[in-house]
């Protein structure tokens, strides 16, 4: 018998997308597309060579480099990259990195309409959604507002070749976040639903062979062997296929439990991004399992594993510690005596959830994040 298709309603985001081996060289060309003239290429400190590799492919288009992006997007870090955009006379910006980069591109994009080109480096998504988030006074806020969705997205998997390993399976397994709650979200639909179980499929499949060979990238070692080669670039086109994928998810379906958790450990607590993503998903998807069996076995399966034997909680867990990335809380910082005021903060202005959130249960959850423990 034939599943029936829920109602629903679909409002697809404008934006332009270039994928492929090779495609930054086209990025002087969507500068002219988008009707700019002067760039302010943004980054991390940590990337400041690739922003000035950016900076030179665009030569005098580019109006200056701000390699100053930060976790979290500290409003004040907004507000001086703003002035420095209206300084220098910049009609676009170009953001360069994860989503600390892309973050702090729309949040100039939020005052000024400053049209936004983003390079992804890593998989986080966020260039795929008009969500953003700012933090204040120890608190991130967060909104969406369509000016600030990129106009043009380049997704170069060449550029996430020296991407760390560690980093490469907690940025993958943040998108995979986007994915599942995607699934069970309250604005959920069947497009949005095929889209998030072709990229959980990818970054699943993808993720283990880029912990195997990631370390001896041919951008590091050019003597590799093809056949490695070859692997690395096909899991690194996979994996940034499927953190697009899980980006247009996030960008089109509501957030749940597990995003507000992270909002309220990254923001308020100041713990880094895509690990504590990675971390705290198992124990989410094991609070919600009772609520949402069916999505929960369609994870499974896109992750590969019978859900019968294995949970869709316990295959993200494995997916995580079987390719070295953390498992635990206290190992990103986070203290024990935290925990009680990450509970109520958590409780505070909540995200719909197929699950009610319940005190008791929810710091129970923490905890075993906290522990690293197997989810049930």
């Amino acid at each position: 018998m034939t599943e029936t298709i829920k109602n629903f309603v679909f409002h697809g985001q404008a934006g332009r997308v270039v994928f492929g081996l090779g495609a930054l060289q086209h990025l002087e060309r969507e500068i002219e597309l988008m009707g700019a003239k002067r760039a302010l290429v943004l980054s991390t400190p940590e990337q400041a060579d690739q922003a000035q590799r950016i900076a030179d492919l665009l030569g005098p288009r580019a109006a200056g480099i701000f390699p100053r992006a930060v976790m979290h997007v500290p409003i004040e870090t907004a507000r001086e990259a703003r002035e420095l955009a209206h300084k220098l006379g910049a009609d676009c910006a170009v953001a360069i990195g994860g989503g600390s980069t892309t973050g702090l591109g729309k949040a100039i994009a939020l005052d000024s309409g400053l049209p936004i080109l983003a390079i992804p480096t890593t998989y986080a998504g966020s260039e795929m959604t008009t969500i953003y988030g700012i933090t204040e006074a120890g608190m991130k806020k967060t909104g969406k507002d369509p000016r600030i969705l990129p106009r043009t997205v380049i997704y170069d998997p060449e550029l996430t070749l020296t991407l760390p390993v560690g980093l490469s399976v907690t940025s993958g397994i943040n998108a995979i976040a986007h994915a599942a709650e995607g699934l069970y979200a309250v604005d959920s639909n069947p497009i949005m639903d095929l889209m998030a179980l072709e990229g959980i499929t990818a970054l699943g499949r993808a993720l283990p062979v880029i912990a195997k060979h990631g370390a001896d990238s041919s951008a590091v070692h050019p003597e590799l062997v093809e056949g490695v080669k070859a692997a690395l670039l096909q899991a690194r086109s996979d994996a940034l296929y499927g953190a697009w994928l899980c980006g247009i998810v996030l960008g089109n379906a509501g957030m749940a439990l597990h995003h507000k958790l992270c909002h309220t450990l990254g923001g308020s607590f100041n713990l880094p991004h895509a690990e504590t993503h990675t971390v705290v998903l198992p124990h989410a998807l094991a609070y919600n399992a009772a609520a949402e069996p069916q999505a929960m076995q369609r994870i499974a399966t896109a992750l590969g594993v019978d859900s019968s034997v294995m949970s869709a909680a316990q295959a993200v867990y494995a997916l995580a510690k079987n390719n070295g990335a953390p498992v635990a809380l206290k190992d990103l910082g986070m203290k024990a005596e935290d925990l009680d005021k990450a509970c109520d903060i958590a409780l505070q202005n909540q995200y719909a959830n197929p699950r009610p959130l319940e005190r008791v249960a929810l710091r129970q959850l923490l905890q075993n994040a906290f522990d690293g423990v197997t989810p049930d």
